[in-house]
């Protein structure tokens, strides 16, 4: 099994940035597809980015140009770069991941709160 911490969360005011860390163990880490997901109060769970083992990765369009994934398969760690952030980018933030051949991201960690101030 994989288990997945996030690190990084905090408050910062709009037009800042923030790096998310998510620390993941197993000897498959680097077969693995990685994703963050975020959550905002009312609102249904999204999936902000993600990065296959190959390194292409997707980003939602509300995101793009302003955060950043990427992965260290040494290091067994997905990081979510994230700038210019703005108040609605206020959630909390999860790592997650998936085999790469399986639809369904699997695997999570416990959430970090990304909060951004106007």
């Amino acid at each position: 099994q994989v288990q997945l911490v996030e690190f990084g969360g905090g408050l910062v005011q709009a037009g800042g940035s923030l790096r998310l860390s998510c620390a993941a163990s197993g000897r498959t880490f680097s077969s693995l597809v990685m994703g963050w997901f975020r959550r905002a109060p009312g609102k249904e769970r999204e999936l902000v980015a993600s990065i296959t083992s190959g390194g292409v990765t997707y980003y939602v369009e509300s995101v793009k140009g302003r955060f950043t994934i990427s992965r260290d398969n040494v290091k067994n760690t997905v990081y979510l770069q994230m700038n210019s952030l703005k108040p609605e980018d206020t959630a909390v933030y999860y790592c997650a991941a998936r085999g790469p051949l399986t639809a369904l991201f699997y695997y999570w960690g416990q959430g970090t709160q990304v909060t951004v101030s106007s």
